[in-house]
């Protein structure tokens, strides 16, 4: 088997995470190949400026697509809404944390008057002027370490990082502070993997064996929210799903870009009906804003 993976340091440790997995359910070698994506190659724009759906995932799948791969490994909040025909996701392993955490020298609630915060995020720079006041918002890009260094290094005051890819990289040390859920919602999908392969793969039954069903539930029924809405990183939302045994519970927030919250809603119900409970979700979003 060969694993699909892009070329920066967090991803390369998230596909040797699933190879290892890998090898307690086959005796087969799996090696891994690094693609450049869109979003690799252009590091200067806004992440919602950049005018291409998949930017981090689109070269990926035309990987698995022409075999030149047999399953790519994708931070979950990076995949379009709709993948290509040929295209599943065949797995969501167990997830990793989905919360947001502050990289600074300073507590949040220190930052103000002038400091300067780094995000390419149109939901962080929401969530940022919904808690703070008077601070500069500045495009920050990178991968997760470059980000952290310029940070340290007092190129800004603060950024809003992902805590999975800081503690998959052992870059913990450097959070000051982590956000519940409910104060800085995250994006749908963020702390999961997921793999994605041909329908017609013959390792499907061996990559089957990494899914975690509660955590592909959460992701679910996050990502279902912006399926109704139809739209990606061009919205302000967070969506956060948390499994409870057999319950699931989901919080989105709908924010416009100067922070004044156009939507909020809470739903529980059966981990077994997540899309059910992310299409509701999703319409009283819809109902709330229009």
């Amino acid at each position: 088997m060969k694993a699909g993976t892009r070329g920066s340091n967090l991803a390369i440790v998230q596909t040797k995470n699933i190879i290892t997995q890998l090898s307690k359910i086959t005796d087969e070698e799996v090696k891994f190949k690094k693609i450049r994506s869109t979003g690799d190659i252009n590091k200067d724009s806004k992440l919602y400026q950049i005018d291409v759906k998949g930017i981090f995932t689109k070269e990926l799948d035309k990987a698995v697509l022409e075999e030149e791969v047999d399953f790519a490994v994708h931070s979950f909040k990076d995949l379009p809404i709709e993948l290509e025909d040929d295209l599943e996701i065949v797995a969501v392993p167990l997830r990793e944390s989905p919360r947001e955490a502050l990289i600074s020298n300073y507590p949040w609630e220190k930052l103000s008057d002038g400091a300067t915060i780094g995000t390419s995020s149109l939901r962080r720079e929401a969530f940022i002027n919904h808690h703070l006041k008077n601070v500069n918002i500045k495009p920050i890009r990178g991968n997760v370490d470059t980000r952290v260094r310029k940070v340290l290094n007092g190129e800004y005051d603060a950024t809003i990082m992902a805590e999975a890819g800081l503690k998959r990289l052992g870059l913990e040390k450097n959070i000051q502070q982590v956000f519940s859920p409910h104060y800085y919602t995250p994006p749908a999908g963020q702390g999961a993997l997921a793999i994605v392969t041909r329908k017609d793969n013959k390792y499907m039954k061996v990559l089957e064996q990494l899914n975690h069903f509660p955590s592909a539930q959460e992701v679910k029924a996050e990502k279902t929210v912006l399926e109704e809405l139809g739209g990606g990183c061009q919205w302000p939302l967070g969506a956060n799903a948390r499994a409870d045994k057999n319950e699931l519970h989901l919080y989105t927030i709908l924010l416009n870009t100067d922070g004044e919250i156009l939507s909020q809603v809470s739903m529980s119900g059966a981990i077994s009906e997540a899309e059910k409970l992310g299409m509701e979700a999703g319409k009283i979003i819809k109902e709330d804003y229009q």
